[in-house]
């Protein structure tokens, strides 16, 4: 007879979402190893721990899958109890506990020593830092603040993280520390809002002054800077990018759109004019800046003229990188007071129309790449290739440099000197430069 009390359990975090969830499944792989803890990322393990996505209805569809799935393997026997905890367990909990009840326990964003307790484990204050991190060795996640204070219609992300909230610089300071001890050379910043961080706790903004002390740290070679807002940006960032070869000349700043009608409706607080004006400051004082954003297609009450403009305005405007996403009806939000008017056949098809645009500007903007020499980090060996990116791109999103594996060794999470000799809409190919750094 099987005794279940004698087996050892092994804790499993699926992580579903964005990178926040990524770091936030670290921390808590992190305390549970503090306590003793068997965890393991994605693996087999008889307790499961499930950290949900509920920003949008793609994401809800796969966290409320995945769910089912292992309440399946639950009935089966394959594993023995199923936590969910994160952002769809945060804004759906009571409509989850009804409809899924087998669920041992559900907990919200905030919750984490709650989690912890029913994991057996106890929440430690003193691990500031201390992460089990899922990526791979040579980059990190830092998350800077938690929650946003923007009320942008669309989005249901201050329903589900809160209030902004910065992590003071030294807490920061301390962690990168200790993942630079780890391995770890690239510092990816994220926040819901990294132009606000410091507003809170210093009174300003202040996230030129965390760079400033990020930079400080020793084996951090790349610090990157994810998710800013674009009204009240600090420009003195700028000049630290400039002044510090560490900060990365890249900045995501998401602007969603450009129609001021529709810029309005968003309650973006700012307007066509503002945002060309601040791009073409960028690029002015950052010379060589790559500028990532995210666009949405499809909110209510876009006209085909709206639309025009915004493809127009892509055209004029010739991102490095830009992402495009179907606008998506959310509950509790203000847009939801609003008809989503839109059909989803047309959302697709002025994203793709979009993506379109975006991958034609992509492929003459790596053509004139070919024959340049660029310091590239080895992220991976993919079949025949090594896989890498420069300063200007980021894991998963962003374009990749190819280097023929049966040509040349390579170490993954080392830093080359490649010069580029082909370039296709989104890859670089290169060849290694002998001694180049």
């Amino acid at each position: 007879m099987r005794t279940k009390t004698l087996k050892k359990n092994r804790i499993n975090v699926i992580t579903l979402g964005c990178s926040k969830n990524v770091y936030d499944s670290e921390v808590l792989m992190g305390q549970l190893k503090a306590s003793g803890k068997d965890v393991v990322h994605e693996q087999e393990g008889n307790v499961v721990v499930i950290n949900t996505c509920g920003f949008i209805n793609n994401a809800k569809e796969e966290s409320v899958n995945t769910i089912l799935e292992y309440m399946q393997k639950k009935e089966d026997g394959e594993v023995d109890k199923v936590f969910v905890t994160g952002c769809l367990s945060e804004r759906y909990k009571p409509d989850l506990q009804k409809e899924i009840p087998n669920v041992d326990q559900y907990f919200g964003t905030t919750e984490l020593p709650g989690l912890l307790k029913a994991l057996g484990a106890d929440y430690k204050h003193e691990l500031i830092g201390e992460r089990l991190t899922t990526t791979p060795k040579n980059y990190a996640y830092l998350k800077i603040a938690e929650g946003c204070d923007r009320p942008c219609s669309f989005c249901a992300i201050p329903i589900m993280r809160g209030k902004h909230k910065s992590t003071p610089i030294e807490n920061l300071v301390t962690e990168a520390e200790k993942l630079a001890a780890s391995g770890v050379k690239e510092l990816i910043l994220i926040a819901q809002d990294l132009t606000y961080y410091g507003l809170d706790i210093y009174k300003k903004r202040n996230l030129a002054e965390l760079l400033e002390n990020l930079v400080k740290v020793e084996g951090i070679e790349w610090i990157r800077l994810h998710y800013a807002f674009p009204t009240g940006f600090p420009m003195d960032v700028l000049d630290v990018m400039n002044r510090e070869p560490k900060v990365c000349n890249y900045l995501d700043i998401p602007l969603q759109h450009i129609s001021d009608d529709l810029l309005k409706s968003m309650r973006r607080g700012t307007t066509k004019e503002k945002t060309t004006k601040l791009i073409h400051k960028f690029r002015a004082i950052v010379a060589d800046m790559t500028i990532r954003t995210t666009l949405i297609v499809g909110y209510p009450g876009e006209t085909e003229a709206h639309f025009e403009e915004l493809k127009q305005w892509v055209s004029d405007m010739r991102f490095e990188r830009l992402g495009c996403f179907t606008y998506s009806h959310e509950e509790n939000t203000h847009a939801y007071n609003l008809e989503d008017d839109v059909p989803e056949d047309i959302k697709m098809q002025r994203a793709n129309d979009i993506m379109e645009i975006q991958s034609q500007i992509s492929w003459e903007l790596n053509q004139a790449k070919i024959g340049q020499e660029f310091k590239v980090v080895i992220d991976r060996k993919e079949g025949n290739y090594f896989v890498g990116r420069t300063e200007f791109d980021s894991p998963d999103v962003d374009n990749e440099v190819l280097i023929d594996a049966t040509k040349t060794y390579l170490k993954t999470g080392e830093f080359a000197t490649i010069k580029v000799t082909e370039a296709e809409d989104f890859d670089l190919y290169g060849e290694v430069i002998p001694n180049g750094l």
